[in-house]
């Protein structure tokens, strides 16, 4: 067993190295102005291997500037996963297209990257003697309106500096302004010295023709002072000097949307446009009621996709379509926004035979050579076969005179479907003449008459008897369509008037109460609220006119 044992365990190492022998490169930015830094990251998930990666193949190419190590542990549905970086800061030893060459560590080999090396113009209009100086730039000087123009901001620094440093917010009216990626840090040698770049992008889309100004940006931040610092003491606050800088203001010209573009279709300027096409499963060999999901997706260079417009529909007869919510994304490149929009549908063929699909075009204007294009999917027709499993009703002009058994069904169902008409309408007119119709028909009186009981009301409260009034209004009440709270409510004489009375009722001064007013509110009543008298409108004289 231990011999056993002894064989096995070479050999697990063997395969597990030879599972994790990837070594993955990548830079932070691909194209890159002379005198400037550049950071290559080398990845491994190999915990079997220890040092670190060979550099001799970068020394023709780049000057090495520093190399740190980061490990990380991650957890992931419990299973643990060990990685290793090691950031490389690299300086560029010449212009041009500079291949930075594979690498090894162990048994593993990074890929080969290439990086754009430009020759940089002199850095115009700042003191670069200054220790911490401020750079800001337009990628062009005029733009289409709602056209992208690329504005770097970068923070030279040959000192030093705490972790304290801010950069104003980039505000400007009629604009739209969209972050470019993550705030960029590297390294510059400008005339000898060697001076810390913080660098910020950000995409501005003018929303008016005219003259756009990019207004002034500020960096604060706290410098190291060295000889301060050695001088103080270790356990006092760090000095340091605040400073201020500021950028100048950009004017940015902004065109109008050209006179040769179409009036009818949606303003459009990007630097490229592509549109394309898929399908889930592929349309080949479809059948009636099978489920198709066409995806567009129209990707632009240059504008964000929220500003991209919809495509067009889908519209063919026999196709049924049932459309998605569409996704839009944005991706930050060297040379801006690429934004896109994808938009699903689901189509199912309701009929066989071939069915046409139009030509999905779309127009749109090129920023970089300044014309007109269209980018445009072609026609294609769809076969769509009979599905046997799927019992499809025959239209009716479809029938042959000879089959009477087909004739004979189609004249039951024409004779059922107006047997059913008939009836919803007979329905309908039954509920409408019964809308109008009182909701409980009064039953015949058996009791008093409205005016015997108006003659009890008027005889007890001009006798001030707040009792035989109680007893003869109650009675009163019971004969009317509302309740006697329900009349008090909505007429004041009437409620004032039952509160004299409910006081004389519940009080030692029942004796003094005069029923006038009780009689007065009752008869003064809206004469729509009351309950007519059943035997009609006899045309005589009110019994007590006012």
């Amino acid at each position: 067993m231990t011999r056993f044992t002894a064989l096995l365990l070479p050999l697990l190492i063997c395969t597990a190295s030879a599972q994790a022998t990837e070594l993955t490169a990548s830079v932070d930015r691909s194209r890159l102005n002379s005198g400037e830094t550049v950071e290559l990251t080398l990845e491994s998930s190999d915990v079997t291997q220890f040092g670190k990666p060979d550099l001799t193949p970068l020394e023709p190419f780049f000057e090495v500037r520093g190399t740190r190590q980061v490990n990380q542990l991650n957890s992931l549905n419990n299973e643990n996963h060990a990685t290793t970086r090691w950031m490389i800061t690299l300086l560029p030893k010449q212009n041009g297209s500079v291949v930075i060459p594979s690498l090894q560590l162990g048994e593993a080999h990074s890929q080969p990257i290439t990086v754009q090396v430009v020759e940089s113009a002199s850095i115009q209009g700042q003191n670069t003697r200054d220790p911490v100086f401020i750079e800001s730039s337009l990628d062009q000087t005029s733009v289409y309106v709602q056209a992208q123009a690329i504005l770097t901001l970068r923070v030279y620094h040959s000192v030093s500096l705490y972790d304290d440093s801010s950069l104003s917010p980039l505000q400007i009216s009629d604009a739209r302004v969209e972050p470019l990626g993550e705030m960029r840090t590297y390294e510059k040698d400008i005339n000898g010295v060697r001076h810390g770049v913080i660098e910020m992008r950000y995409a501005i889309y003018p929303q008016h023709s005219g003259l756009l100004t990019v207004p002034v940006q500020t960096f604060t931040a706290t410098g190291v002072d060295t000889q301060s610092t050695q001088d103080s003491n270790s356990q006092g606050p760090k000095p340091g000097k605040l400073m201020h800088i500021s950028s100048t203001e950009i004017a940015l010209t902004v065109k109008p949307k050209p006179m040769t573009y179409p009036n009818d279709a949606p303003w459009l300027p990007a630097r490229s446009l592509s549109l394309e096409e898929s399908w889930n499963p592929e349309p080949d060999h479809i059948q009636v009621g099978d489920s198709l999901t066409r995806s567009l997706t129209l990707k632009v260079e240059g504008l964000a996709g929220s500003q991209l417009p919809a495509l067009p529909a889908t519209e063919a007869n026999g196709l049924r379509r049932y459309p998605d919510q569409p996704v839009l994304t944005n991706q930050s490149t060297d040379r801006g926004l690429v934004g896109s929009r994808e938009e699903r549908e689901a189509l199912v063929p309701s009929r066989s035979g071939s069915i046409e699909l139009p030509t999905v075009d779309v127009v749109w204007w090129n920023t970089f050579e300044d014309h007109l294009e269209h980018s445009s999917l072609p026609a294609r027709t769809l076969q769509v076969a009979n599905n046997p499993s799927l019992q499809v009703d025959t239209p009716a002009g479809s029938l042959q005179p000879g089959n009477s058994a087909d004739l004979e069904a189609l004249w039951w169902w024409k004779l059922s479907t107006l047997v059913l008409a008939c009836t919803t309408l007979l329905g309908f007119g039954l509920w409408w003449r019964a809308r109008w119709q009182p909701a409980i028909l009064r039953a015949a009186q058996t009791g008093p008459s409205p005016r015997t009981l108006m003659d009890d009301i008027k005889r007890a409260s001009q006798a001030n008897d707040p009792h035989a009034t109680r007893q003869a209004l109650d009675a009163w009440a019971r004969q009317q369509p509302e309740t006697l709270a329900d009349m008090a409510a909505r007429f004041v004489p009437l409620s004032d008037a039952l509160d004299g009375l409910n006081g004389a009722l519940y009080s030692e001064t029942g004796q003094h109460w005069q029923g006038e007013d009780l009689w007065r509110a009752i008869r003064t009543i809206p004469t729509a609220e009351r309950v007519q008298d059943p035997t009609g409108d006899s045309g005589l004289p009110p019994l007590y006119p006012k």
